[in-house]
């Protein structure tokens, strides 16, 4: 998923994360500067639901709005995110096994 909080505020004519920050506060969302910056500038690691629902609210919109998918990052068996297009067709890579204590298997 990519976060796309800012641009749906500047959508909104909220150019500044104090602006949106004072706009959650008096919908009873209290967020501290910290969390605010990574809000505004980048992804976050987690969030309440029931912060998305105050945050739509305020910017009056959906979910889909601030949370867009990204099904070409998501790994398949075998794949390495991202990786999927080149993949097809192409064989599979070996699969090496390993002990589950770290040790090596003995040479074949």
């Amino acid at each position: 998923m990519r976060w796309n909080l800012r641009l749906t505020a500047a959508n909104k004519g909220i150019w500044k994360a104090s602006e949106l920050q004072r706009g959650l506060a008096e919908h009873g969302l209290v967020i501290s500067a910290g969390k605010m910056s990574g809000l505004w500038s980048g992804q976050p690691v987690s969030l309440k639901l029931e912060d998305l629902d105050v945050i739509c609210v305020v910017l009056g919109c959906e979910i889909g709005d601030l949370l867009i998918p990204e099904p070409d990052k998501v790994a398949r068996p075998g794949e390495e995110a991202g990786q999927q297009a080149a993949a097809v067709g192409a064989p599979a890579p070996a699969v090496v096994p390993r002990r589950r204590d770290g040790r090596s298997l003995p040479p074949r």
